[in-house]
């Protein structure tokens, strides 16, 4: 196997890191710290990974201890995390698409905020970064058949959840 270099890994995989941190609950004030904390332990760590696993599922796998750490870390400080602005001016969509966009982004948020960490953890590598089933399972610790089983399950809840906010709406 050819040896990867922390910079191709942070280069090419910077993106998954950061939505997998913040599908797994890290604030987003935390976000920076916990990235750079996923990107400590893959340059300590990356002479040791032999490819058993893909390179997305082994970092998916820091990057949710990292994230349990920030998250156990956060209950325990006295002083709430305030978020900073999320997102710059841009010349991309008009108001209107942006508050659309917004609105679904959080309805999603919602719906992870409602799962445990083993069903968050599903949600977003299998649906949300449609990563394939065998992989997350591998991720996860889970067997194959069982991985296929939760997500179908999961499909059918968020399916539900959007169609009592359509009916709500």
């Amino acid at each position: 196997m050819d040896r990867v270099t922390l910079e191709d890994v942070y280069a090419e995989q910077f993106d998954f890191v950061w939505r997998c941190l913040r599908s797994l609950g890290v604030p987003a004030g935390a976000l920076d710290d916990a990235a750079q904390d996923v990107f400590v332990i893959v340059h300590r760590r990356l002479q040791d990974f032999r490819g058993d696993a893909s390179l997305p599922t082994w970092l998916f796998g820091i990057a949710r201890n990292v994230a349990s750490n920030h998250r156990r870390r956060a209950a325990r400080k006295q002083a709430p995390l305030v978020d900073l602005a999320e997102e710059l001016p841009s010349v991309g969509p008009g108001p209107a698409e942006y508050v659309q966009d917004q609105e679904a982004a959080a309805f999603v948020n919602r719906f992870m905020d409602g799962l445990n960490e083993d069903k968050r953890g599903l949600f977003f590598l299998a649906l949300l970064e449609g990563m394939a089933i065998p992989e997350v399972a591998a991720a996860l610790a889970l067997p194959v058949n069982t991985a296929y089983t939760r997500v179908r399950r999961l499909r059918l809840e968020f399916q539900q959840a959007l169609a009592r906010r359509e009916t709500a709406a």
